[in-house]
């Protein structure tokens, strides 16, 4: 998902999913199609504002309609809202018979019940399993059941930097190790300019960063058996590579420990930073006045020599589209997810949107073949791996993603961060996770 849109609702929510799983309000009823010539969809907001969705989206279901006779109601959702109403419909049994949900949400929207279970049968409707890319797949469910939730954009991180800082401070290749990120970070560092610019108020930026840094140390904050292990010594040297951007490297600004609002987006495409982590920026960037020749695009640094999960440099970020099991037009829904997921209208969207199609047919369409979207095509395809797919992972989130923040804030503060100061305040988030 759109990470710097969703920090509200994980914070506001992440308290009650349980709650809602145990009331499994979608358990009380099967789909029917007892209302055929209609379809209610909740889109989440991908664009530049609700009115932007529905300036792009309404010419896409009227097409929809003129194919198939159903009227599509549409209602786009603030992120800021989106979980909470999910949530409410879950426990009610009341939904739309479409939604959009943040893809890191899948396992725990799972749980509740209420969502249809893409089993064969479900994707032999809408065209097949085996045309989606297998990693957007892992994000839609727990491993070992049926996904709750099909892909429909597609979003990866990258390591932007900025081509003609990088060339006057003398250095000819970007970084592909964190060795060589730190090195140039601190080259390009000087006076109120910085090596890299981080988002360190943003819970969900906080999180998605902790995690890749935790499957390059050999951890993806839970065991086997889907116990957190948010304290364990990996998890411990993964946070604090993070934080030392700040802390120890100083090559991150103090302030970024503040930044929620995608600023660290602007002072990468205005100058005052090098570097930067992101999820399709292109389209950002450009908004602010930056060229594309401007700047550059390779995969977040791994360790050297990382092979396996080591190799990690990304989680799998997008959006995935579910059916409210509840549905009164279940052929319909289906239908509907057919269409949103066909070639044609993945190009469409996605091509919109600055997304990823996590179709594959659609993402070889010439319109995706940018550097910068090929180089985060081949990170989704390689080295991206989704986010703990268990009940409490939106918990997670918040919990993890909070305790970075306020890593963040006291080494911004000056305050030391150690390996026991790191521990600690993992070990705080780990004692406020619900008893499984």
């Amino acid at each position: 998902m759109r990470t710097h849109r969703i920090s509200a609702a994980l914070a506001l929510t992440a308290a009650i999913v349980l709650t809602a799983s145990a009331c499994g309000g979608g358990d009380s009823g099967g789909g029917s199609n007892s209302s055929p010539k209609t379809l209610t969809y909740w889109a989440s907001n991908q664009g530049s504002s609700l009115e932007n969705d529905k300036q792009v989206l309404e010419p896409e279901l009227k097409k929809f309609e003129q194919q198939t006779g159903i009227k599509v109601n549409l209602e786009v959702i603030p992120w800021s809202d989106l979980l909470n109403r999910i949530l409410a419909a879950t426990a009610s049994g009341q939904g739309p018979d479409v939604l959009n949900i943040g893809n890191t949400w899948s396992a725990s929207l799972q749980a509740t019940g209420a969502l249809l279970p893409f089993d064969q049968a479900a994707f032999d409707k809408i065209g097949g399993k085996d045309r989606f890319l297998e990693s957007t797949i892992a994000s839609a469910g727990a491993k070992g059941k049926d996904p709750a939730a099909v892909p429909l954009y597609s979003m990866a991180y990258g390591l932007y930097y900025n081509k003609k800082l990088f060339q006057a401070a003398g250095i000819a290749t970007p970084p592909a190790t964190w060795e060589e990120l730190v090195e140039d970070g601190k080259k390009l560092t000087s006076g109120d300019k910085y090596g890299l610019a981080i988002e360190g108020g943003n819970v969900s930026e906080n999180v998605h960063h902790a995690f890749t840094l935790g499957m390059q140390h050999g951890t993806g904050f839970y065991d086997a058996a889907g116990k957190p292990q948010f304290d364990s010594p990996e998890a411990v040297a993964a946070v604090k590579q993070y934080v030392d951007f700040i802390a120890g490297d100083k090559i991150a600004a103090p302030g970024n420990a503040e930044y929620a609002a995608n600023q660290s987006v602007t002072d990468f495409a205005t100058g005052k930073a090098a570097m930067l982590m992101w999820q399709s920026a292109g389209a950002n960037l450009k908004s602010h006045g930056m060229n594309p020749d401007d700047y550059g695009v390779v995969p977040v640094p791994a360790p050297a020599g990382a092979t396996g999960d080591k190799a990690t440099t990304s989680m799998v970020a997008g959006i995935n589209l579910a059916v409210f099991k509840n549905t009164k037009n279940l052929d319909g829904a289906l239908n509907f997810v057919k269409f949103m997921t066909s070639d044609e209208e993945q190009k469409t969207l996605n091509g919109t949107y600055g997304s990823l199609p996590p179709v594959k047919a659609a993402q070889s369409d010439a319109a995706f073949s940018t550097p910068e979207l090929q180089t985060l095509a081949g990170v989704l395809q390689k080295s991206a791996a989704p986010l703990p797919q268990v009940p409490t992972e939106s918990q997670f989130e918040t919990l993890i993603g909070t305790a970075v923040k306020n890593l963040l804030a006291s080494a911004a503060a000056g305050k030391p961060v150690t390996e026991a100061t790191v521990k600690d305040e993992l070990s705080k988030a780990q004692q406020q996770m619900p008893a499984s």
